[in-house]
């Protein structure tokens, strides 16, 4: 998990160039494994999908 302090100053500091902004999961603020369509990481998207609090979200079975 990402400190809060980084955290913070990673969305108020603007970047020089648009290439170095760097997502990050609105919940819990890390910075890889970031999943654009639901604006998460993917350790909490694994934890929101198995509560089914995301819509259309379902789990595999095959």
């Amino acid at each position: 998990m990402s400190t809060t302090a980084k955290f913070v100053k990673d969305i108020r500091k603007k970047p020089k160039y648009s290439t170095r902004q760097h997502n990050r999961c609105h919940l819990c603020g890390r910075p890889r494994g970031y999943i654009r369509m639901f604006g998460i990481c993917r350790l909490c998207f694994r934890k929101l999908a198995h509560k089914g609090e995301l819509p259309g979200v379902t789990k595999a079975s095959w």
